[in-house]
């Protein structure tokens, strides 16, 4: 995969590629700061930080922020998880010095004025409320609080009410001061744009941030139990999680288990989970499987909603599937439709250049390189029926799985 790096003396990196036939230019900061770099009494500060990088800086009001991108049909817009706060922008090409000039100050030069922290706090109540009324997006949250219990991965990012109350302005000061290392931020650029104006339009930006480095260590995650659990909601279906922590970033069977996954219950229609649970039995209009890394863990979970008289017959056919990717290795044949199947919609990923600008800023900082698709499809071409057999058996492990149950009450 081509792409251009070039490191600033305080260690900010610059990465870009070039892409001749778009009229558009995404660009954006990734920091390896987020919610699990907080305290427990911080909890919810790192979303609240992506909120308020938007409500003035040093020479900013937020009205002028919202509307520096918006009125010339770019896009401005941030997000935060559990490792990562990116804020990004989408331009016309002709508009990349005021985004990209936008972005770093917004970045670096945020004043979290009083007023707006108040009025934006009530913004993340509703946010929270909003997904508490939502069960397929509360059980996600409340499954990772199972899975890592204890441990700041397990927290909700959005926070809870008691934090995101009584946060002040000093506190994000204090979070900033002790969790931002400028060696551990990446501008990532990808576009209609040479890398020397490129680094032309940034660099007189990017080297007045004076070199910051932090000795905070995230606290990695080890004590995982498997747990079965209900919940009674005021819901009309029933939901149920199924999963275990799983494989980290950089465990080298990770694309394998990406691959088993899709398998599963990835996103196409011909996945077993969609095959077995809707379009055999009826149970599910929809069913989702996941397999997210983290830098020391990661994560494989099951989702759906069915029915309260079909709960426990959805499960049994959840399980049924994991079963059977342990016991019967996968046919010559549906090994190399799986494989392209999984190929092709990385391909088709690489398309989308907003979230590849993304993947290449959090690439640099997880792993201090781009893995090249080219690189990514040999491992997936590579593995085996054998290998795929002893993951499943590792990761869907019965007596490892944890549960999550929500109920109609």
């Amino acid at each position: 995969m081509q792409y251009n790096l070039k490191e600033l003396p305080n260690g900010i990196r610059i990465v870009h590629q070039e892409v001749t036939h778009t009229r558009m230019v995404h660009c954006g900061f990734v920091l390896n700061i987020g919610s699990r770099d907080e305290s427990k009494e911080q909890e919810g500060l790192a979303h609240f930080w992506e909120h308020m990088a938007f409500k003035g800086t040093k020479k900013r009001k937020a009205y002028h922020i919202i509307n520096r991108l918006e009125s010339l049909g770019g896009e401005l817009n941030a997000y935060t998880t559990k490792e990562k706060i990116c804020f990004y922008s989408s331009t016309l090409k002709e508009h990349f010095p005021k985004a990209a000039e936008l972005l770093c100050d917004i970045t670096f030069n945020s004043t979290f004025p009083k007023k707006q922290i108040d009025k934006e706090r009530q913004v993340i109540l509703e946010e929270m409320a909003m997904y508490r009324d939502s069960p397929d997006d509360s059980i996600q949250d409340d499954f990772d609080e199972m899975i890592f219990e204890g441990h700041a991965l397990g927290r909700n990012i959005l926070g809870n009410e008691l934090t995101v109350a009584n946060f002040s302005q000093e506190d994000f000061f204090e979070f900033i001061s002790s969790r931002l290392d400028t060696t551990q931020i990446v501008f990532s650029v990808i576009g209609n744009i040479s890398f020397k104006k490129v680094l032309q339009q940034v660099e007189p930006f990017l080297t007045e941030i004076p070199m910051k480095r932090s000795l905070y260590i995230r606290g990695s995650f080890t004590n995982y139990q498997p747990k079965i659990k209900f919940v009674e909601k005021e819901i009309t279906q029933a939901h149920c999680a199924i999963g275990k922590p799983a494989f980290s970033m950089y465990d080298s069977r990770r694309f394998q288990l990406y691959l088993l996954n899709n398998i599963l219950g990835g996103p196409s229609m011909n996945s077993r989970l969609n095959l077995s649970l809707r379009e055999k039995h009826g149970y599910v209009y929809s069913v989702e499987s996941h397999y997210q890394a983290y830098s020391d863990t990661g994560f494989v979970g099951v989702y759906f909603g069915t029915e309260p008289k079909t709960a426990n017959r959805a499960k049994k056919v959840v399980l049924k599937e994991m079963e059977k990717l342990r016991l019967k290795k996968l046919g010559t044949m549906q090994l190399h439709m799986a494989k392209e199947q999984a190929i092709g919609q990385m391909a088709m990923a690489e398309e989308n250049y907003a979230a590849l600008m993304l993947v290449f800023g959090k690439n640099l900082l997880d792993k201090g390189k781009i893995d090249s698709l080219d690189t990514i499809f040999g491992i997936i071409r590579e593995t085996t029926a054998e290998d795929l057999l002893d993951i499943a058996n590792e990761v869907y492990s019965p007596d490892q799985l944890s549960y999550l149950n929500y109920i109609p009450a």
